[in-house]
């Protein structure tokens, strides 16, 4: 279960000193001629790597990605970038390849330059390890907070999907405080990776969230290698897009349930809206809401609070469509507001997940979301992040 289940990929993690002790440095490789693409943070403030990648991306078919943890190389002006295609160049003189064909990667502190000397030694020592074992040692190598690491894999008649995430905090649609690669031997030709990747991405990292926080190193890769040889067709193509949407969904509730601090596994359905873009706002809200998720963090359906929360959801330059005569709202299936009344049920919530479904009765929009609570040891771990 790692991102070298599919055929044809090698990966490895080492410990280069960027961290005091934990693996730091990953490397992901393509052991046949592999084409990919990317999905990246819409943070203004982008990271060094994001950059470099992106331009890496435009040139050339990705075969290799490096990952650093520790040290996020962000707002490290150009000293910054010039690192990032250090590092990129370094890997491809250890793997044979071009340095355009290496995607950078890192996450960690920001505003922080890159210890070189450790990182390109690490990347070295990386490029030596890689194994097609190497899946797990990888995945531990790009942690930061997390608990543990993050892999899934979806197997369909004759192909593999496999991948690796990070993340627990700082984590918001539009990506967040997350990486992930993913790697697969279905066959897809050049410049078709992102026409799969974005819809993947859009149900499962786009929909998950535990601070509101939105990064400025994010990114989801995807490398294929065609080395499941399996032939092409209508049906083969949805199979692979459900099998990548499977694994990105796997990943993305994985973070969710790692987030910093987290205790409870926020499940959040709305139905019934006006639009699609409606029901993505409203569950977005609530997802985001510091005090339905401080409410659960308590145990306590105070139901109030979402009703609020869905009432006050930005859409099109105001609220989306809520009609609280129409509404009704449940905890765990249990009933509490009824097209516009208290019903007085009120739910245990003892698990360690809780689901709130929203029907707005308004049309046939809907959209789930994932969250965590938010809790003490969030902010104490927030408050000493640094020091």
């Amino acid at each position: 279960m790692s991102v070298t289940a599919a055929a044809g990929f090698a990966a490895s993690g080492v410990h280069a000193g960027i961290r005091r002790e934990a693996p730091d440095v990953a490397l992901v490789r393509s052991l046949e001629p592999a084409v990919g693409g990317a999905l990246w943070t819409t943070n203004r403030v982008q990271a060094a790597p994001v950059e470099v990648s992106r331009r890496h991306l435009a040139l050339a078919e990705p075969q290799a990605v490096v990952v650093n943890a520790g040290v996020a190389n962000a707002a490290t002006g150009e000293r910054g970038v010039e690192d990032a295609e250090r590092t990129a160049e370094e890997a491809a003189r250890a793997l044979g390849l071009e340095a355009e064909e290496v995607v950078v990667l890192s996450t960690g502190v920001i505003g922080v330059p890159l210890p070189m000397d450790k990182l390109l030694r690490g990347v070295r020592e990386a490029a030596a390890a890689l194994s097609p074992d190497g899946g797990d040692a990888a995945a531990r190598a790009i942690l930061t907070t997390d608990a543990g690491p993050k892999q899934a894999v979806a197997a369909r008649a004759g192909f593999t999907v496999g991948g690796m995430a990070k993340g627990a905090g700082m984590i918001h649609p539009r990506l967040a405080t997350m990486l992930a690669v993913v790697t697969t031997d279905y066959p897809l030709e050049p410049g078709e990776a992102d026409a799969f990747l974005r819809p993947a991405v859009d149900a499962s990292f786009n929909r998950i969230s535990v601070d509101g926080e939105c990064s400025t190193n994010d990114a989801v890769v995807l490398l294929a290698n065609g080395a499941s040889d399996v032939e092409r067709s209508a049906e083969t193509d949805a199979a692979f897009a459900a099998a990548l949407g499977e694994v990105c969904g796997a990943l993305a509730r994985a973070i969710v349930e790692d987030g910093e601090g987290a205790t409870v596994l926020l499940e959040i359905r709305v139905r019934g809206a006006a639009s699609e873009e409606e029901a993505v706002a409203v569950a977005q809200r609530i997802a985001t809401s510091p005090l339905v998720k401080t409410a659960t963090f308590g145990r306590d359906p105070n139901w109030g609070r979402v009703l609020a929360a869905a009432g006050s959801a930005p859409w099109n330059g105001g609220f989306a469509r809520v009609d609280p005569s129409r509404l009704t709202v449940a905890y765990d299936g249990v009933v509490v507001f009824e097209r516009g009344v208290p019903t007085g049920h009120l739910p245990e919530l003892a698990g360690s997940a809780v689901a709130i479904e929203l029907d707005l009765g308004l049309g046939d929009g809907a959209a789930s979301y994932l969250a965590s609570d938010l809790t003490y040891d969030y902010v104490r771990l927030n408050a000493e992040y640094t020091t």
